[in-house]
């Protein structure tokens, strides 16, 4: 049986290779991956969001897909298109780029809400519909989308649709004195994702996922997890709070947290820990809230404290 804590540690410490002192950020990818959920990542320019896509794809052997988008770009650029053959007299469908395992939508939020659309069937049916036919997707199948701040210039806010069905929102960040310093000492001669090697096989992703899955969630845990995502619901601050689909999100990032932690059961604190990527981009803030210039995560933290821990023993009798 797969250890998941060591395919964890492995897996981070590949990409670790590429990217450089953002273990927080590698970890959230990686309960991304053992969830079957999609990651939106949010930050400037040029701190590795596409080579985090690229590297995650090299190190599983999964094929890679980069979806650039644009405001002039249509729906039909990123699912495909079936094309008439006159030989054949017959209608042919020619896949987009979206029919990979690793998909980077790049810069989603510069494309029109009709072309962000295009994703929807997708992320969440593992599927697409051109014509009146339906195509299934390769498994593992996950959009990594990478979006510039909304105050930037040519930008189209992702709808609320759109954002329930990432499952984790990310931030990379600037790095450290230290580590900028050791970037420049490792890309002196090349990048080094040319020389990132495989660590496992879509199978073997497919099967840690299973494993996943078999992870003990008390009864204590689970009202937990509703409770907290119901007061995103209940905040005078919030105009539109999480949906039952965050709860899921909770629940199923917290298995993958409690793996890899080497625990075949889930705290309390793995849902603490995990609320604010998980439920920060689900909620709307109140006018209220943006007057006072709160964000999205102060809130879901400030719930985090609010609402009361669940004691007791956790692990499956």
């Amino acid at each position: 049986m797969m250890n998941i804590e060591k395919f964890g540690e492995h897996l981070s410490k590949n990409l670790g290779e590429v990217i450089i002192g953002k273990r927080e950020a590698l970890e959230l990818l990686v309960i991304g991956l053992l969830s079957q959920g999609h990651i939106l990542i949010e930050d400037v320019p040029g701190v590795g969001k596409t080579v985090l896509a690229r590297s995650l794809a090299k190190s599983l052997e999964a094929t890679f897909s980069r979806i650039q988008f644009t405001p002039d770009m249509l729906p039909s650029d990123v699912t495909g298109i079936s094309i008439y053959n006159q030989e054949t007299r017959k209608f042919e469908f020619r896949s987009g780029p979206l029919f990979g395992q690793i998909i980077l939508a790049d810069e989603i939020n510069r494309a029109t809400p009709k072309t962000q659309a295009a994703l929807l069937e997708a992320m969440e049916e593992r599927q697409v519909t051109v014509d009146g036919l339906t195509h299934q997707l390769s498994r593992p199948f996950m959009v990594l989308a990478t979006q510039n701040p909304i105050e930037y210039e040519g930008t189209f806010p992702l709808p609320e649709a759109q954002l329930d069905r990432f499952m984790l929102h990310l931030k990379i960040g600037y790095p450290g004195l230290l580590d900028e310093i050791l970037i420049l000492e490792k890309q002196r001669e090349e990048h080094p994702i040319e020389n990132l090697k495989p660590v496992f096989s879509g199978d073997e992703v497919l099967e840690a996922i299973e494993r996943v899955k078999q992870i003990y969630v008390s009864d204590a845990v689970k009202r937990y997890i509703v409770e907290l995502t119901s007061q995103t619901r209940k905040s005078g601050d919030v105009h539109l709070g999480a949906s039952p689909r965050g709860s899921l999100a909770l629940f199923r990032t917290g298995q993958a947290r409690a793996a890899l932690r080497g625990r075949d059961y889930v705290l309390p604190d793995d849902i603490k820990a995990l609320a604010v990527p998980v439920l920060g981009h689900r909620i709307i803030l109140s006018p209220a809230a943006r007057m006072r210039e709160l964000s999205a995560d102060q809130i879901v933290r400030e719930l985090t404290y609010s609402v009361s821990v669940p004691g007791g023993d956790f692990q499956a009798e």
